[in-house]
């Protein structure tokens, strides 16, 4: 823009009630225009102005500034995009939850947008959890009557409970979910600060773990499960969203949609799981998606961790194994077999090179080539 001239609009919350805040650098012009408008008002605590939140004014901002400055809704309008890849979750057993008295549900508002956005039920069970946690620890409070002030000495509570930096994040997440998308106020507490994330490696297990995983499974059902998720680095939610459709033989590939991020790719298909894939036809007879539970809708989360466990554990792994470990393992595997980054960053669906690195600290054939001091010390002699 030539003028260079900007106005922002937050959301802000004062004496309970929405209030439409405007951000600008001091300005002669802008200043005279501000004045122009009726009902203005300022407010020391967010160092801005203000006036109530209602379609009248929103449309006399825009007028008043139209030629003059560029009004930035940027962070006012939630125009987040509905995740299509995800089926509509089933919300049923958490309203029919037996709770304890006086004790406050998640409101029904919160549980709606959940549905309408289509989050996973891994997802919707986390928030309603974690929203729940928080409103139950000022049960006499109104919900936007709740402050940053508050939120951050909750945070601060959950931080003194030696709660991990990632479970703080989420508690964060499900915090703004109701204020910013529920409450349609983006900006509500855009000051409330994040613990930095923690930086652990991908926990990996060794191709002969996975061979073992594999062989324990209970039916050939179960066996494409996991070879899938190993074969091919899928994402739990990925591998349940799969239908028939999208395993392309003649290609030899797999087309993953709406992975996470909304984004589509492809990864590889194995012929020895297309192998298999094709005697899981036959006996079980898949309608739409790949796997199916008795109704005859997508599997369930749970009901694949569970395949995971058990076999991991019959096949007398000690380590804690799940899912995602065996994404993990994919990527690591290739690495070590001398597949370029770049490569297995697209199997993947990383959106960046940085994200897949992080296997390069994990990968050990480099490191099993490099001789331990120790060694040449000859203490068997």
């Amino acid at each position: 823009m030539k003028n260079k001239k900007c106005i922002t609009l937050k959301h802000l919350l004062i004496d309970n009630k929405k209030h439409i805040g405007l951000k600008f650098y001091p300005d002669k012009v802008i200043n005279a225009l501000v004045k122009s408008m009726d009902e203005v008002k300022w407010s020391e605590k967010y160092s801005m102005i203000y006036l109530l939140n209602n379609k009248s004014n929103l449309d006399k901002i825009f007028e008043t500034f139209r030629g003059q400055a560029w009004v930035n809704g940027s962070h006012f309008f939630s125009n987040r995009p509905i995740n299509n890849g995800n089926i509509s979750p089933d919300i049923t057993y958490i309203k029919k939850r037996e709770l304890p008295i006086n004790y406050r549900r998640c409101p029904d508002e919160f549980l709606q947008k959940l549905v309408l956005k289509r989050y996973s039920k891994h997802t919707v069970k986390t928030y309603v959890s974690m929203f729940e946690r928080f409103i139950n620890h000022y049960k006499d409070q109104e919900l936007l009557s709740i402050n940053e002030v508050d939120i951050r000495e909750f945070l601060q509570s959950l931080a003194s409970k030696n709660l991990s930096n990632s479970y703080i994040n989420q508690m964060v997440n499900a915090i703004k979910f109701y204020y910013e998308v529920v409450m349609e106020m983006p900006n509500r507490f855009y000051a409330i600060e994040r613990p930095n994330k923690e930086k652990k490696l991908p926990e990996v297990i060794s191709k002969e773990e996975i061979g073992a995983i594999i062989k324990n499974t209970n039916n050939i059902k179960h066996k494409c499960i996991v070879s899938l998720l190993y074969s091919a680095g899928l994402r739990r939610a990925e591998l349940l969203n799969l239908k028939l459709s999208d395993i392309d033989s003649k290609r030899m590939v797999i087309n993953v949609k709406n992975g996470k991020g909304n984004k589509d790719r492809i990864t590889i298909l194995s012929q020895s799981v297309l192998k298999n894939l094709r005697s899981y036809f036959i006996e079980w007879k898949p309608k739409v998606y790949l796997f199916e539970g008795l109704t005859g809708k997508a599997y369930s989360g749970e009901s694949v961790l569970k395949i995971v466990k058990k076999a991991a554990q019959k096949a007398g792994i000690k380590k804690n194994v799940y899912p995602h470990m065996l994404r993990h393992s994919f990527a690591t595997h290739l690495l070590e077999a001398g597949t370029d980054l770049r490569y297995i960053q697209v199997l993947l669906g990383h959106s960046s090179t940085r994200t897949t690195e992080i296997y390069t600290r994990v990968a050990i054939n480099n490191i099993k080539a490099i001789e331990s001091p120790i060694d040449s010390l000859f203490l068997d002699e």
